[in-house]
């Protein structure tokens, strides 16, 4: 599980009638974090900040909702959480809580009309542990679906993943949640030349969006690096993966307590990405 990561904890809320919700990823401070979106249709947040070239370094938390770009409402609670706790970069204000943020679309699933919103990102931020935490039809997972490209006989629910490797002291984890276009393809399975449909106007949103958290040391573009490669994680065990109806967006972060080749930490993070996406629709 990511949180294997030292310091990192996952909590979720979860609205099982109208079929949706939100998952939380509080980071230790001094995290430093990029990311990427290859999707056509992305929901997000603070996205900006995320590119090495910008100044502030560090992340306090990552969101994952449903709701679509509503639930990135969830994310001024989880603001509001880091802020209670003196959490954020240092301003002469005092701390700014810098809370990243990416949606997925379950709006057909359930009742659309209920979204996480602040109040619930903040619930989800109460409840994060360090230890193990529930997966599949949870949190953001909650209203997700995988395999529409095949349309809706043969959709399949998807849900919140998580997997990591330890190879020495290196740790890399994973956290997903898979609402995709495409289907998710188990061991052994390649991918094969189809003819991808146009969705039906009922269910034209997808998304898969999630983090990948590593002990190592990196800077932003070397977390940029780490979520190009949690993308290729995506392109392995989804098929068609990235497509202009998908919103795939990944996010990259360090903690920073080990040394490690940026390669590496690439390659454990797209295998991770795999198994948590696995994970995602086989609980």
């Amino acid at each position: 599980m990511i949180t294997d990561v030292r310091g990192v904890r996952v909590g979720h809320w979860t609205d099982p009638v109208a079929r949706t919700g939100c998952t939380v990823t509080l980071l230790p401070a001094g995290t430093v974090a990029s990311g990427e979106v290859r999707g056509g249709a992305p929901a997000t947040r603070e996205w900006d900040l995320l590119s090495p070239e910008r100044r502030v370094m560090r992340v306090d938390a990552v969101v994952l909702s449903g709701g679509s770009a509503f639930g990135l409402a969830a994310a001024d609670g989880v603001v509001r959480f880091c802020e209670e706790r003196g959490m954020g970069h240092a301003t002469a204000a005092g701390p700014v809580p810098i809370v990243v943020a990416a949606s997925l679309f379950d709006l057909m699933v359930g009742d659309g009309s209920v979204r996480p919103g602040p109040d619930d990102g903040y619930a989800a931020g109460a409840a994060a542990t360090d230890g193990l935490f529930d997966m599949g039809a949870v949190g953001a997972g909650t209203g997700a679906t995988v395999g529409m490209w095949r349309g809706v006989e043969g959709a399949r629910p998807g849900g919140v993943g998580s997997a990591s490797v330890v190879v020495g002291d290196l740790i890399v984890g994973a956290l997903v949640a898979v609402n995709a276009y495409g289907s998710v393809l188990g061991p052994g399975e390649e991918a094969q030349p189809v003819v991808v449909p146009e969705p039906t106007p009922a269910f034209a949103g997808n998304t898969t969006i999630g983090l990948v958290a590593t002990n190592a040391t990196l800077d932003k573009a070397g977390c940029l690096w780490v979520a190009q490669g949690a993308h290729d994680g995506l392109a392995r065990v989804l098929a068609p993966a990235h497509t202009t109806y998908d919103g795939d967006a990944m996010v990259a972060a360090a903690t920073g307590d080990v040394v490690a080749a940026v390669d590496t930490v690439r390659s454990l993070g797209a295998w991770a990405v795999v198994e948590a996406v696995r994970a995602a629709v086989s609980n």
